[in-house]
């Protein structure tokens, strides 16, 4: 929960330590123009602690990024502006709008907990010795306010921030193990194959063949029925491999879309479904011209939902729709399969099913948006995306 979030590039660390460095500079260059106010207070702090801090923040970050992102550089930076402040009490609007540049920074970096944290930290210990030094540039209701909202908004950056890299760093995540189960999907799909026909029909070609020559040998010696027999089984076996062959291709999914339309694929897999899950598949398909490749992610899409129903939910029934609702297309598949029990099958906080992962990468490549209902009575998977406007 505190963790700090991982980075995928030191390059923002730099960036920012750069950033520092140049704020730190402009304000030692802003006062030598104005000839050293605060009775170079403000000066030796800042060209004392500010630059030197800095350069040494720029140097490291380019050398060793992780030790930048130690909440001690947090703290000395927000001391430097404590420093700043006490010592010189008119630079109090200055060092409150870099403290928020600096909270929204290290909120970036170290995510939502530790930049609410920082920020709450942070804004107190400026607000606490504004306080006790008592000697505030503003009028009593007026600082007031201006510290309130100061603190406010010092604890809403470090959360906003905080949340959009947190929110960031978890799909990077999702999405490289979502490639990594991908990448093994796909060679366990290689090997499922590869199993498949040699356990079946090269086994079969073996035995056809051996057949064959029987049937030829019976024919030679004038045994004709021998032969046809021989023949009608070798026919049968020729068969049988023909639909297992033509099962496995529908399982890996039609790639002729630029021939077949959604609804003749999915009208041609119908029964290889029922034979296959045991289901009973009913398909209503609204005729709409489709491009090749929203037909093909359509039909994984749907092909994914009836496996699903069939091979893990245990439904019995299993029916597609597609229709045209306004400009949009609406794919929706239902089961009455046992559903994903108290699970959210899409949640943020769920490991997620690399098929369910695939429905919702092809569905959002459309332009769309997938949703899943699940209860005991059964699964509802809607898609709805928009229908190119010159398909309309």
């Amino acid at each position: 929960m505190f963790r700090r979030l991982p980075i995928e590039s030191a390059q923002p660390l730099v960036v920012f330590a750069i950033a520092r460095l140049a704020i730190a500079l402009a304000a030692l260059l802003a006062i030598i123009v104005l000839g050293f106010p605060y009775q170079g207070k403000g000066a030796i702090v800042i060209g004392g602690l500010a630059v030197p801090w800095a350069v040494g923040c720029l140097v490291v970050a380019r050398r060793e990024p992780e030790l930048v992102l130690s909440p001690f550089v947090s703290a000395v930076d927000l001391l430097i502006l404590l420093i700043l402040e006490l010592v010189a009490p008119d630079t109090y609007g200055a060092v409150r709008a870099a403290a928020l540049f600096m909270i929204a920074a290290h909120a970036h970096f170290q995510g939502e907990m530790r930049g609410v944290i920082l920020a709450l930290l942070g804004s107190t210990a400026l607000v606490t010795a504004s306080v006790l030094r008592g000697d505030t540039p503003l009028p009593g209701e007026v600082h007031a306010f201006y510290e309130t909202v100061f603190v406010l908004s010092c604890l809403a950056t470090g959360l906003v921030v905080g949340s959009l890299r947190t929110a960031e760093s978890a799909s990077r995540l999702r999405a490289r193990s979502l490639s990594r189960r991908t990448i093994q999907a796909e060679a366990e799909v290689r090997r499922r194959v590869a199993e498949a026909i040699h356990d079946g029909p090269v086994q079969e070609l073996i035995g056809l063949d051996m057949m064959l020559s029987s049937a030829r040998k019976a024919a030679s010696e004038g045994r004709d029925d021998d032969a046809t027999r021989l023949i009608d089984e070798a026919r049968e076996m020729t068969e049988r491999n023909i639909r297992v062959l033509r099962d496995g291709i529908v399982e890996l999914g039609p790639h002729a879309f630029e021939e077949l339309a959604f609804e003749t694929a999915i009208e041609n897999c119908l029964p290889i479904w029922e034979r296959r899950y045991g289901v009973e598949v009913l398909a209503t398909i609204y005729r709409v011209d489709l491009a090749p490749d929203m037909a093909g992610d359509l039909f994984r899409i749907a092909q994914e939902a009836v496996v699903n129903a069939g091979r893990h939910a245990g439904a019995e029934a299993v029916s597609i729709s597609l229709r045209t609702v306004n400009s949009s297309l609406e794919l929706r598949v239902t089961d009455n399969g046992n559903g994903f029990g108290e699970i959210d099958p899409l949640g943020a906080l769920e490991p997620g099913h690399l098929g369910l992962a695939m429905m919702r990468e092809r569905a959002e490549l459309l332009g769309g948006t997938l949703e899943i209902e699940t209860s005991e009575r059964g699964t509802r998977i809607l898609v709805v995306f928009p229908l190119p406007a010159q398909r309309l």
